[in-house]
């Protein structure tokens, strides 16, 4: 099965995992899990299964004070089967080789993760078409580890202000903060202690605001979060560079600068951390989803019934 971090908060928008931070991590990788292997079995015995194939999320049954919940369910899974594709006619679309597969699932996991980072079971938030083909966030999420938790420029409140913050990387062993500087593949990039930053192409230099002011911000609010709740959790700052080499004398206070040479070794050692999800993780992410903004609206099909906001145990 391949990694997939954990997409848990996606800009201001609305997510499950601030809702129930202990709960979803670990119930991602069970649905994950589950998923990819009726998928495969699927896929290697096409004869025997002539169900739906998209991904699905656990519904747990419960008593009749959820009865209501349970009547919308069955009138949209009425409706979806008048309007499905013929089930037979999905399975022969799958890919032909198994390595190909794993992409058709890691591309269903992605839209999946989107779903459960900008919704809850009773309220949603109006996302931007950019981030369904947004590559680093696609490739953020299918390249690390399901213990990884991936914070994609989330918004914090500062004393009621709205801060813009880069993106966080919260590891069973710590929070990453990183920077991506990726230009024309023929640039060099100069770093220094000053402002800006220069980028040389052939005879042609431009500049740059210098990344470490932004991961600076970052840093200061993440500790000062993490501080007032009393939890001690490593931070560390990374401006990482995939196409381009990054020159420096001195590499900045107790920030790490990740070249395209140095990439693979820095990547490799987060791929191979073998870990499982730990509590100082999942207390710092909780802490952290608390201090960010959410917008987000009430689901139209809540809002005739008010009780249902209480409900914390089903999914759409």
């Amino acid at each position: 099965m391949e990694k997939t971090a954990q997409l848990i908060k996606l800009q201001d928008y609305i997510s499950r995992y601030e809702w129930d931070t202990y709960r979803y991590p670990t119930q991602f990788i069970r649905v994950k899990k589950q998923n990819w292997k009726k998928l495969h079995r699927m896929w290697s015995n096409p004869d025997m299964y002539t169900p739906n194939i998209g991904l699905e999320e656990d519904i747990k049954e419960q008593s009749s004070a959820f009865a209501k919940w349970k009547a919308f369910i069955r009138r949209k899974s009425n409706q979806e089967l008048e309007n499905q594709v013929n089930p037979r006619e999905k399975l022969n679309e799958l890919p032909e080789t198994e390595e190909k597969l794993k992409h058709y699932f890691l591309d269903e996991i992605f839209l999946f993760q989107l779903k459960w980072a900008t919704s809850t079971v009773n309220r949603i938030s109006y996302v931007h078409k950019k981030y369904y083909t947004d590559p680093l966030l696609k490739y953020l999420l299918q390249r690390f580890p399901d213990t990884y938790l991936l914070m994609y420029n989330p918004v914090f409140n500062v004393k009621s202000v709205p801060v813009d913050c880069e993106i966080l990387l919260v590891s069973p062993i710590g929070i990453e903060i990183l920077y991506f500087l990726e230009v024309d593949e023929q640039a060099v990039i100069m770093a220094g202690n000053e402002r800006v930053w220069t980028i040389e192409k052939n005879n042609d230099v431009s500049k740059i605001l210098n990344p470490n002011i932004a991961l600076k911000r970052t840093e200061q609010i993440i500790n000062s979060i993490l501080l007032s709740h009393e939890i001690e959790f490593p931070v560390h700052k990374t401006v990482i560079s995939r196409t381009n080499s990054i020159l420096f004398t001195n590499e900045p206070y107790q920030t790490k600068i990740v070249g395209k040479k140095e990439y693979p070794t820095w990547f490799n050692n987060r791929r191979k951390l073998i870990s499982t999800l730990k509590s100082n993780q999942l207390k710092a992410a909780e802490v952290l989803l608390c201090h960010c903004q959410s917008t987000s609206v009430q689901r139209p099909e809540w809002e005739d019934d008010i009780s249902i906001q209480t409900i914390g145990d089903l999914e759409e």
